[in-house]
């Protein structure tokens, strides 16, 4: 036998020996003759047979023992509270204060770690006015409410100025319900994992009007690649709700001369509230 069999069989044995301590099972070493001969020429295999059993570790007396759990009964020993099963948009069981709830405890993206606060929206439940923006900003993302910053107040204005509403009376809401970082435009699969959000959120408000603030909210909701200029001027249907695209807020404090465009989408938007013109759809 070469020095390396000897060796590969030497170090199987001593790795079965350390599984059966592991499982609580006395050490027991079987050696091929041939092996045993070579180590009893090496003066190790007497000191290897007659050496004592490894003592098995004893019970815990009773004074000793931990009164409590075991560790493994520790480590699940709290209730695991599962998440609530999403509901289908217009369950009868959904409701905006559920919805919120969930917003509150999501982490299904990135996003979840990184908020302040959640963002869901606010407003009248049976809102006949939804006004749906991008994402919370560093205001909304502080606060826990939608458009409460220099864009927050442009809406207010035109909610309250120029429509001669409250903004109690029409809902706010986001496409995410957190804030990218720095603002950034919201990425694919952050959106993918909270549209389900606002899909339930419309379903449960039925508004009779959707006014899309900036491109990612028309986008989304529309399933579109298109660009806000081509798709302002003219009604969408969404799910038979319809539905008017207009700039940002924030868009329109960068670019001021875009106002005008803004407030002939608003009359349309109040045109139809008013009855003043027939349903599209």
């Amino acid at each position: 036998m070469s020095e390396r069999d000897l060796y590969r069989e030497v170090v199987n044995e001593v790795c079965e020996v350390v599984r059966r301590e592991a499982k609580g099972k006395p050490p027991k070493v079987t050696l091929s003759k041939e092996v045993a001969a070579r180590l009893n020429e090496l003066g190790a295999a007497k000191e290897l047979f007659d050496a004592p059993p490894a003592p098995v570790p004893a019970a815990p007396s009773a004074a000793t023992e931990e009164p409590a759990q075991t560790y493994r009964e520790k480590m699940f020993a709290a209730p695991v509270i599962p998440a609530p099963a999403e509901l289908a948009p217009g369950d009868p069981s959904d409701s905006l204060e559920r919805i919120a709830e969930e917003v509150g405890g999501c982490h299904k993206c990135a996003l979840g770690g990184l908020r302040t606060n959640t963002v869901p929206g606010e407003g009248a439940p049976q809102a006949r006015l939804v006004f749906v923006g991008e994402a919370p900003g560093a205001d909304e993302d502080r606060l826990g409410r939608p458009f409460v910053g220099r864009a927050g107040q442009l809406l207010t204005d035109i909610i309250e100025k120029g429509m001669k509403l409250n903004r109690s009376d029409v809902f706010i809401c986001n496409v995410l319900k957190c804030r990218p970082p720095e603002n950034r435009t919201p990425n694919p699969d952050e959106v993918a994992c909270c549209e389900p959000y606002l899909i339930r959120q419309l379903a449960q408000i039925k508004p009779t009007v959707i006014c899309a603030l900036g491109g990612t909210a028309a986008q989304t909701l529309l399933k579109t690649g298109a660009l806000v200029g081509s798709m302002r001027g003219k009604w969408h249907n969404y799910h038979d709700i319809p539905l008017r695209v207009t700039y940002h807020p924030a868009y329109l404090l960068r670019s001021p001369g875009e106002k005008v465009k803004t407030w002939e989408d608003i009359q349309e938007v109040m045109k139809l509230l008013n009855g003043q013109i027939p349903r599209p759809f």
